[in-house]
């Protein structure tokens, strides 16, 4: 890709495609084989040489009437599509077969296997003649048209691996060359490109050590001992939730690999929807080494009785609780009868003028990319590359034990992804529903599908505008349509919903929606907690705090190569009393540029009402404004906890809600790829931004750190409603004009001469303000 020019004057994007796209009614629909046509419309763009090996032409290529050599093979996978189920059976194998020993291969254990994203310039490539949209815009133009290879790199896989022999973890990269002779039951054709142990760390814990954990702890001769002073003989009763050890003192370091469990009881054994959750079992004190499975430290330090067993402890339906379920609420249907509005083509999203790819990691979970909106004969215009939720960190606000050990790392230490689940229509989902599904690997290296993971549907909104003449009496209305792209996952006790809502309004909405049960303590006879709520008898809910990080590797108005981006703080101020303002009602919005990295450690302000835009530094619209989107923070907090809290040595970044860096491919996670047991204070985010980069033209990645105080109600037990945090990405000077209203389609186009035309009405009646 050409380097990015010299900052120059703004200019007026009003770019045009050298090659229009295929029609989007040529494209396949879901239901269709997702690489339908592509050799055709390929073979109409390409003129192919081969810059990545330079072979001769291929027996199968077809020369063109210009004796140019023209792709004929399409490719199979996009650059950005998540590994499929024979990808990561081929990674898998290729590492295993590449142990130096039978001993080291029996010991592997595969902790992550996830693709290692490419550059850009891969993905434009792919973009401009191998996948929709096809547009070779994305692309520079070079003398004598585009030079082009005839296929695309392999791509390659990233694996994080655990070797439970030697307690080492190491990172191993993998081309994947044959895929395809997997798939027919051939031996694995994948070839190791690096592999390097990572010292004094721990990887992120797996349900195949949970449910080894819980046996272990269960067979433990002291342990049914202590729990039998609670009155309990079975063990079916008794739950093990393995939480990681997090880093406290020396006594945590990643040496070793270690669990401190909580232990919760049942209260009937032949229930499979009985909340065990509601009754945990207090003052028993286990370390656990999870590399060998054995118990380290046991101590029944105190005997507090287990609670009661509570009537309303379950969360199952009325009927089988002596009650009856709710019989007024009629059904209501959401029908589509025509379909959806939205088309699939692969992991490729087409919904009104938007287009975007979906992705999937075990970490993060939902990955969106490539986020574009058609903006008339503006075409293609970037928003993001890259939208995900890369950590969530839950403190809990208890100082006894074990509470004050809860805070827990729940993308680092476990992976949302790996904890997500598959999702039912008619009760997850409404309407006509697109589902995709995820493929993992477990801890010995076998494949696993999650189906249905995840969810793609369109909402009614509400009311998008509405306005009434109140002359004429005329009244337009417009009502709001939305796409969502969501997954569900399950950390323990508690559910979280990930969403990406796309709106007509060319708004994106992040939101996260926060359910499940609480992680509860049990109370002597008459006892009281200050930091928490009793809930019913002899049970009372911890205080705590959700805190999520939103990574957003921006490309507002950016082709690929490109990094004209920058990030503008805005603070509304009141004016000083004096001439300037007599009425003393005066206040005004203050921008300023956020220069540097440490200069954009930035904090939220609902009485200044301060947001920040990420505007591209060359383009303007028909005002001579330069570009951009917004960040509109929602409701947010900080963490209530003094510096000196032990938690916040991993945590950091939770000190400041927004952090700015300029994008490093490295710079993935905020704290740390392996948070697990981390003794290093700070790692990540907060190491990075010492560099002090230049932000005032950059590729930009914004971090966005958001999250809630719960004090737990009363009616927060049995199950706790869905509460709702996140925040807004909203154009700023991006569009001419609302997209949310019925315009001609040459008024995103309105060149400086048509600046102040009259009010022009629309065929419908609308007044379109040009």
């Amino acid at each position: 890709m050409a380097s990015a020019p010299e900052k120059a004057t703004p200019r007026l994007n009003n770019d045009k495609n050298t090659s229009p796209p295929p029609s989007s009614s040529s494209w396949p629909d879901s239901t269709l084989d997702p690489t339908r046509n592509r050799s055709t419309i390929a073979s109409t763009l390409i003129s192919a040489v081969d810059s990545f090996s330079d072979p001769p032409p291929a027996p199968n290529s077809t020369p063109s009437t210009k004796g140019i050599t023209v792709m004929t093979r399409a490719q199979t996978c996009h650059p950005l599509d998540p590994l499929s189920a024979a990808e990561i059976a081929v990674a898998v194998g290729t590492v295993r077969a590449a142990g130096a020993t039978p001993e080291v291969r029996d010991s592997m254990r595969f902790v992550e296997v996830v693709l290692l994203e490419p550059d850009k310039q891969v993905v434009a490539l792919a973009d401009a003649y191998f996948f929709p949209p096809f547009q070779p815009s994305l692309l520079p133009r070079t003398k004598g048209g585009p030079v082009i290879p005839t296929k695309l790199p392999p791509r390659k896989a990233r694996l994080v691996v655990y070797n439970k022999g030697s307690n080492e973890t190491s990172i191993w990269i993998v081309e994947l060359t044959q895929v395809h002779a997997a798939t027919r039951g051939g031996h694995h054709r994948g070839k190791v490109i690096s592999s390097k142990v990572v010292p004094d760390v721990q990887p992120p814990m797996d349900a195949v050590e949970y449910a080894e954990c819980e046996a272990t702890v269960k067979d433990f001769p002291p342990f049914r001992e202590a729990m039998k002073r609670r009155g309990i003989d079975d063990m079916d009763l008794v739950m093990v939730d393995a939480w990681c050890v997090g880093y406290h003192s020396e006594f945590d370091g990643p040496s070793r690999r270690l669990a401190k469990p909580l232990i919760f009881c049942r209260t009937e054994s032949d229930c499979p929807m009985e909340n065990g959750y509601a009754r945990p079992v207090e003052g028993i004190h286990i370390l656990v080494d999870m590399q060998n499975m054995v118990v380290l430290e046991f101590e029944d330090r105190k005997l507090v009785p287990l609670p009661p067993a509570d009537p309303l402890r379950n969360y199952t339906s009325g009927e089988t609780r002596g009650g009856v379920d709710r019989s007024d609420v009629k059904p209501l249907h959401i029908l589509q009868p025509e379909g959806p509005s939205f088309r699939v083509n692969g992991y490729f999203i087409q919904w009104q003028k938007w287009n975007f790819r979906i992705g999937f990691t075990p970490r993060e979970g939902l990955v969106i990319y490539s986020v574009a909106y058609i903006d008339g004969s503006r075409g293609r215009r970037p928003v993001a590359h890259r939208l995900s939720f890369v950590e969530m960190v839950v403190p809990y606000g208890d100082p006894n034990d074990p509470h004050y050990r809860k805070n827990a790392f729940d993308a680092g230490e476990d992976g949302l992804g790996k904890n997500a689940h598959s999702l039912k229509k008619g009760c997850d989902c409404l309407g006509y529903i697109k589902y995709f599904d995820a493929h993992f690997t477990n801890f010995n290296g076998g494949v696993e599908t999650i189906e249905n993971c995840v969810c793609l549907h369109e909402e009614d909104h509400g009311i998008l505008w509405k306005h009434q003449d109140w002359r004429t009496g005329l009244a337009e209305v417009r009502r709001s349509r939305r796409l969502t792209v969501s997954f569900i996952c399950t950390v323990a006790n508690y559910e979280y919903g990930f969403f990406w809502h796309f709106y007509q309004d060319g708004k994106i909405e992040a939101e996260v929606k926060l359910t499940g049960i609480l992680s509860l303590g049990a109370l002597q006879p008459g006892e009281t907690r200050k930091y928490g709520t009793t809930i019913a008898p002899g049970l009372y809910a911890p205080v705590h705090q959700h805190f999520f990080v939103a990574r957003m590797h921006m490309a507002v108005d950016c082709k690929p190569g490109e990094a004209f981006n920058q990030v503008v703080e805005v603070d509304v101020k009141v004016e000083e009393p004096g001439k300037e303002n007599v009425h003393n009602n005066a206040f005004y919005a203050e921008e300023r540029v956020l220069k540097s990295e440490l200069e954009a450690m930035r904090d939220c302000n609902p009485l200044s009402a301060r947001h920040w835009v990420v505007r591209n530094t060359r383009t303007v619209n028909r005002t001579g404004q330069l570009t951009g989107y917004k960040l509109v923070p929602g409701s947010n907090c900080l963490p209530l906890a003094r510096p000196e809290a032990k938690f916040l040595r991993r945590a950091a970044f939770l000190k400041h809600n927004l952090w700015v860096t300029p994008y490093a491919r490295d710079e993935m996670h905020p704290g740390g790829e392996f948070p697990n047991q981390n003794p290093r204070v700070g790692e990540g985010l907060v190491t990075w931004v010492k560099q002090n980069r230049s932000l005032e033209e950059a590729d930009i990645v914004l971090w966005y750190v958001f999250g809630v105080t719960h004090i737990p109600r009363l009616e927060d037990w049995p199950v706790m409603p869905v509460e709702r945090i996140g925040f807004m990405l909203m154009p700023h000077g991006f569009f001419n004009c609302s997209p949310a209203v019925d315009v001609p389609p040459s008024a995103s186009d309105l060149d400086d001469k048509e600046i102040g035309m009259p009010a022009k009405p629309s065929q419908n009646g609308v007044i379109a303000k040009l």
